[in-house]
């Protein structure tokens, strides 16, 4: 099926705790950005984000890393298209080697994983799937 693919840095801005950590509602947003993206291609529409069924957070997320998500459509109903959703950390700082280090992760950590569901009014759908 279709898939969606964001790639973003976290910064200074994004962090909400001590030790720069990340807000979980940040993976949550570059979530609702690649549903937005996935309605647009499928539908013509943005669609509307009705529902998680799911969310998982499984490793934190601070300022200055590199975070991957990725959403595919995995069911499509009359007006609901259901997703999955995967984030993962992909670079991250090496400060160890110096202030303005980083390094790409040979294996990308998976931080957050979700399921929810778009729906897109059928009178606000453009494109034709017969």
């Amino acid at each position: 099926m279709l898939e969606s693919v964001i790639r973003i840095r976290m910064s200074r801005h994004d962090a909400h705790y001590a030790g720069n950590l990340v807000d979980g509602a940040r993976i949550l947003n570059l979530f609702g950005d690649v549903a937005t993206e996935l309605c647009i291609r499928y539908d013509g529409d943005e669609g509307l984000f009705r529902a998680y069924s799911s969310i998982e957070f499984l490793a934190p997320v601070y300022a200055g890393e590199f975070i991957e998500a990725v959403g595919r459509i995995v069911n499509v109903g009359n007006s609901s298209r259901e997703m999955e959703f995967e984030a993962r950390k992909v670079i991250a700082p090496t400060p160890e080697y110096g202030e303005t280090a980083a390094a790409a992760l040979e294996n990308p950590i998976l931080v957050c994983r979700a399921r929810g569901t778009c729906v897109t009014p059928k009178e606000k759908q453009r494109i034709s799937h017969d």
